[in-house]
């Protein structure tokens, strides 16, 4: 699943607001996106977030895939996963 030391050593609260200890930033997320940090940190595959993901918000089945992708892409840019980082399985 690639590096994810990074998301295991950043601070969430239940309120979404997340803290970089690496950078200082600081992040607001929505209870997608707080769903999607959860299940990375314990080790969640794709398939399994996406399930999650449409369990909890009662999705389409577009809705988790493409919410997913938009997210992890976020991680990317914000330096969160490596810039190579591919969610498998």
């Amino acid at each position: 699943m690639g590096d994810l030391r990074k998301l295991k050593d950043l601070a969430i609260s239940d309120s979404g607001f997340v803290f970089d200890p690496y950078s200082g930033q600081t992040f607001s997320a929505n209870a997608t996106g707080l769903a999607i940090l959860r299940g990375l940190v314990d080790g969640l595959g794709r398939e399994a977030l996406i399930a999650r993901l449409a369990e909890e918000f009662e999705a389409t089945d577009e809705d988790p895939d493409r919410d997913l992708d938009e997210f992890v892409s976020v991680l990317r840019q914000s330096g969160l996963v490596p810039h190579d980082f591919v969610l498998e399985g």
